[in-house]
């Protein structure tokens, strides 16, 4: 009797196929069974109390915490007493000393001197410490709404009023054309001449798979010259001198 013998899968290839099965679930749908419970039990119902309220036993920890110092002043040991501060010690506990060019603040309400509070207004200081008047019209009285200045009035000058004019149309101005007009007799009846409808066509060209080739240049473009005009348009600007 002939035994086929199998060779024995690793364990990774046994892993990545239960892996592989497990990734080709498809994923649950939430929305369509939602989950809305609104009270979890539990395995086991918690054990009724029985006594009024909830009792709390201390840690050692928490006993030793809570004890209470006889007294808030502790003696100081000897070597505290006798001991003496370093040269660095004593450095440190110096104050930082302000940056150069620092100057302390000044006070909120600076002091007047005697020339200042003895200081008398000049008439041209006292006319412009004034408020501005504005022109009342006639017929309004001041206590009425302040009129704004388009209203008030004032006389423009000839050359104003001569900006002011409108300019004429030309003597030659027709006016507007209309959209409808009527169309000619000869209009009506002219034919295109053989020319025209030779002009009117599109240029024919062939197609590229028929020879064409769009890089040719036509006899006429390689035999051109350009004009003497032309030949001035190509020219550079001329540039002024530095010196000028």
């Amino acid at each position: 009797m002939n035994i086929l013998c199998f060779p024995r899968q690793p364990a990774s290839t046994i892993f990545m196929a239960t892996f592989t099965k497990k990734l080709a679930q498809p994923k649950p749908n939430r929305l369509r069974y939602p989950d809305r419970r609104s009270v979890y039990w539990l395995d086991q119902m918690p054990p009724e109390s029985t006594g009024s309220i909830t009792k709390i036993e201390l840690t050692p920890r928490w006993s030793e915490l809570s004890f209470l110092r006889i007294s808030p002043e502790w003696a100081v040991s000897g070597a505290a007493l006798r001991a003496v501060p370093s040269d660095r010690l004593c450095a440190l506990a110096l104050p930082p000393a302000p940056a150069v060019g620092w100057q302390p603040e000044r006070p909120l309400l600076k002091p007047f001197n005697r020339g200042t509070q003895t200081a008398v207004a000049t008439s041209r200081i006292c006319q412009l410490a004034q408020p501005k008047r504005r022109p009342v019209l006639e017929g309004c009285s001041p206590k009425s709404k302040p009129l704004p200045l388009t209203h008030i009035p004032y006389k423009p000058s000839a050359h104003i009023e001569l900006l002011a004019t409108p300019k004429h149309d030309h003597p030659k101005f027709e006016g507007q054309r209309s959209v409808c007009w009527p169309v000619s007799r000869a209009a009506r009846n002219c034919s295109a001449s053989h020319r025209l409808l030779e002009l009117c066509g599109p240029k024919k060209r062939m197609a590229l798979f028929e020879g064409y080739d769009p890089n040719i240049v036509s006899r006429a473009a390689r035999s051109a010259s350009p004009s003497p005009r032309i030949q001035q348009l190509c020219l550079p600007l001329p540039r002024k001198c530095a010196s000028n």
